[in-house]
């Protein structure tokens, strides 16, 4: 009993295409970053995955003008365009840092016109953790 010979195809017969495949995603978690010197906007499916993020710095932002809410709103418009198209129509907000992007970004959350479930503050509180080092002598 021999094997049969596989046939070998030429490429001709293949399907030429995309071979990306798009996921729909109704429901997601939007992650804001605002540090004080760049805005961070991360978009994940409900287990975690990331799907889309966008940062200050990626719209030639320099320096303290990534920190501003200007660019805060541009980036959080940017990482929300793609996942709307992929059918995204509610989230929760996750905000962490004290940076001036926080309201800026959830504005322009706002105004994607997904639904917010709730909007949550992450930010990480000590609870009178690490000692704090000691000052400085000039």
């Amino acid at each position: 009993m021999t094997k049969p010979i596989p046939r070998i195809r030429s490429r001709r017969n293949r399907r030429i295409g995309s071979r990306k495949n798009v996921r729909r995603i109704p429901k997601g978690i939007i992650h804001v970053q605002a540090s004080l010197n760049n805005t961070i906007v991360t978009v994940t499916d409900v287990r975690g995955r990331v799907v889309s993020w966008s940062s200050a710095g990626i719209f030639r932002f320099k320096s303290a003008k990534k920190g501003t809410p200007f660019a805060a709103q541009a980036v959080a418009a940017d990482a929300i365009r793609t996942v709307v198209d992929q059918g995204m129509q509610r989230a929760e907000v996750m905000i962490k840092g004290p940076g001036a992007g926080r309201d800026a970004a959830l504005r322009a959350i706002c105004r994607s016109g997904i639904l917010l479930s709730f909007v949550r503050d992450v930010t990480p509180m000590p609870h009178n953790g690490c000692r704090p080092p000691k000052k400085r002598h000039i």
